[in-house]
């Protein structure tokens, strides 16, 4: 096989018991176009710190590329610190890793395109497999089985049996979750305190006596994917310059509707750290922190495709994901598993900022879950409600349950 040319993917992590302890790195190099493993790279490097493991094994990764004279390359970790480090938007403090990033800038140079992705850490498994072997040979511990190498995912054919049951599903999932709350049986996604309107006290006059956590939900400022219509999921794309002219009117509005506000809450994404910082500075500093839940849906293979691109790729996958929140984009996250974070981003909200005001700079998947069980909606609201760039929403939450949406994607400001 020919290797001119050659796209490939870099899986990379590494870690240590103690932080410092037994540490050991590894490393997964595919196919872009295909997903076949071309190299595989583990080793256990003593004692060092999680950092460290994490960019040996990233240059680890990057050596094997170089020996399969691969051309473009695209490194995915679940360690932000080395992604942002790598693509210069965090300084390197610690002098112990300066030579690695050094090291790794090097080796960089020698492709003729890379670039750096965050991804959730059940999107690493493999080289996060072979890291935890690496550390159990540092520690001195028996070897774990090897990980399962996976079978190359190539795209079904419109006309497909594939597509097919796809869609078959998608109407059975439908039609469970239908006859399913039709019979007093469960829906297809569970509900939890305070979203499910059988046991939400209900009352028609405004509320009196304890103070609601108030939550302002902000999506951020609009990026160049958003422009073109493309879907935009795990990838740290930046604000556009337009979307960072919205989230400072976006700034401006939240500090008209709360000068004084507990905390900004972020997704880790630059896009939404950067209109949390914006929004942060327009009310004094507060303190401003990340949630990973808080992080967009993984579109998985749609990640920076075109909204007509996937139709006309994936129609029979497109049709079962708008049909059922148990479906997920081939290789991504469903909405099902997405609430399931999301609620517990929620509930540690609640918990942590009880009676005040938190400012939330998410995504528009998360924000619309937020949003559904704050109204106890159906999933058809997922794909009914339109949240746009820096738009501002407003719910209430009282400590025994009680919930009021005050305002959904208010523009006034944009």
């Amino acid at each position: 096989m020919s290797t001119a040319g050659r796209q490939v993917v870099i899986e990379a992590d590494g870690g240590s018991r103690g932080n410092p302890g037994p540490a050991g790195y590894g490393a997964v190099v595919r196919d872009a176009a295909t997903g076949e493993v071309l190299a595989e790279r583990s080793e256990a490097i003593g004692v060092a710190t999680n950092n460290i493991a994490e960019y040996r094994g990233l240059i680890a990764g990057l050596e094997a590329a170089a020996e399969l004279e691969a051309a473009t390359v695209e490194a995915r970790m679940d360690s932000k610190l080395v992604v942002e480090q790598m693509c210069g938007r965090w300084q390197i403090k610690h002098p112990g890793l300066r030579p690695l990033a050094a090291q790794a800038a090097a080796l960089v140079r020698r492709f003729e395109s890379v670039t750096f992705t965050w991804i959730p850490r059940e999107r690493n498994r493999h080289a996060d497999a072979l890291a935890n072997a690496a550390m159990d040979r540092a520690a001195g511990r028996p070897e774990r089985p090897a990980p399962v190498t996976e079978e190359p995912r190539v795209p079904a054919a419109p006309d497909s049996p594939a597509r097919a049951e796809a869609r078959a599903a998608a109407r059975a999932a439908a039609n469970r979750a239908t006859s399913g709350a039709a019979a007093g049986g469960p829906a297809a996604v569970t509900t939890i305190p305070g979203t499910d309107p059988a046991t939400v006290p209900a009352s028609w006059e405004p509320r009196t006596g304890a103070t609601a956590t108030r939550l302002i939900l902000v999506r951020h400022g609009a990026t160049e994917l958003t422009a073109q219509r493309r879907y935009s999921g795990r990838g740290d794309v930046p604000l556009a310059e337009r979307g960072a002219t919205q989230a400072r009117a976006a700034a401006a509005r939240v500090a008209a509707l709360a000068p004084t506000v507990a905390a900004v809450v972020s997704s880790p994404l630059s896009r939404c750290t950067a209109t949390a910082e914006l929004i942060a500075g327009a009310l004094g500093d507060p303190p401003v922190r990340t949630d990973d839940d808080l992080i967009e849906c993984d579109f998985g293979d749609w990640e920076g495709r075109t909204f007509a691109d996937v139709r006309a790729e994936f129609p029979g996958e497109l049709d079962a994901w708008l049909a059922s929140p148990t479906v997920a984009p081939p290789g991504g996250e469903s909405f099902v598993e997405v609430t399931a974070r999301v609620r517990r981003a929620r509930q540690a909200l609640l918990s942590g900022y009880p009676g005040e005001t938190v400012v939330v700079v998410s995504h528009v998947s998360p924000l619309k879950i937020l949003l559904r069980d704050a109204l106890a909606a159906g999933d058809a609201f997922l794909h009914r409600l339109y949240l746009d760039p820096a738009g501002i929403s407003v719910l209430d939450t009282w400590p025994d349950g009680g919930v009021a949406v005050r305002t959904v994607n208010d523009t006034a400001h944009l």
